[in-house]
């Protein structure tokens, strides 16, 4: 298992963390922004295929942000697999 911290630019949450393990994600937690929504995401997303999810959330916006939360995650994952590799 893998650990990776990704500082995020242009939300309201500051930093996410979360571990891969044999390509699925674990242990998602974001540090700031909505805080109900955010546990929600990292629970619905526990164990899930992280390629699979990051595909899906990327591209995610927040009202007139570029960007959003789950976007930012998507653009995490696909760091933490560009390290990995």
């Amino acid at each position: 298992m893998t650990h990776h911290n990704y500082m995020t630019k242009g939300t309201c949450s500051r930093m996410i963390e979360f571990d891969l393990e044999d390509g699925k994600l674990h242990n998602i937690n974001f540090m700031g922004g909505c805080h109900g929504n955010l546990k929600a995401i990292g629970l619905l997303l526990e164990g899930a295929d992280a390629q699979e999810a990051a595909d899906k959330l990327r591209g995610n916006t927040c009202g007139n942000r570029p960007t959003s939360c789950a976007d930012q995650l998507s653009r995490a994952i696909d760091k933490a697999f560009a390290v990995e590799a």
